[in-house]
C-alpha cells in the first residue's frame, strides 16, 4: 500500500476514534447533569448519544465528500475550458506570426529582385 493511501487511512482512523471520543465524553457530560438516571439509563442514553452524534457527523463529512468532488469536477471542466482557449490563442497568434513572416518575406524577395 503507497504511503499517502496509508496515511490517509491512517489519519481517517484516527479522526474517527477522535469523534467518537468527543461524542463519548458528552454524553457522559450529559448524563452527569442528570443525577436521577440509574447507571443503566445513563449507559442507554450514552450509547444513543454516541449513535446520533457519529451519524451526524458521518453526514456531514460525506456532505463534504460530495460538494468537494463537486467542486473538483468544476474546476476541472474550468481548467479545460481555459486551457482550449489559452491554446486556440497561441495558434491563432502563431499563425499571425507566419502570415506576417511570410508577408516580410514577400516583401523583401520582392525588392531584392527589383
Amino acid at each position: 500500500m503507497p504511503r499517502s493511501v496509508l496515511a490517509d487511512e491512517t489519519e481517517g482512523y484516527l479522526l474517527a476514534h477522535a469523534h467518537r471520543d468527543q461524542a463519548q465524553r458528552e454524553a457522559e457530560e450529559l448524563c452527569a447533569r442528570m443525577p436521577w438516571l440509574t447507571t443503566g439509563q445513563a449507559e442507554e442514553i450514552t450509547v444513543h448519544y454516541v449513535h446520533q452524534r457519529l451519524d451526524v457527523t458521518r453526514r456531514l463529512m460525506l456532505g463534504t465528500v460530495r460538494r468537494a468532488e463537486e467542486l473538483r469536477q468544476e474546476y476541472e471542466s474550468r481548467y479545460a475550458e481555459l486551457r482550449s482557449a489559452l491554446l486556440r490563442r497561441h495558434a491563432a497568434a502563431a499563425c499571425a506570426v507566419l502570415a506576417c513572416a511570410a508577408g516580410a518575406g514577400s516583401l523583401a524577395a520582392g525588392v531584392l529582385t527589383r
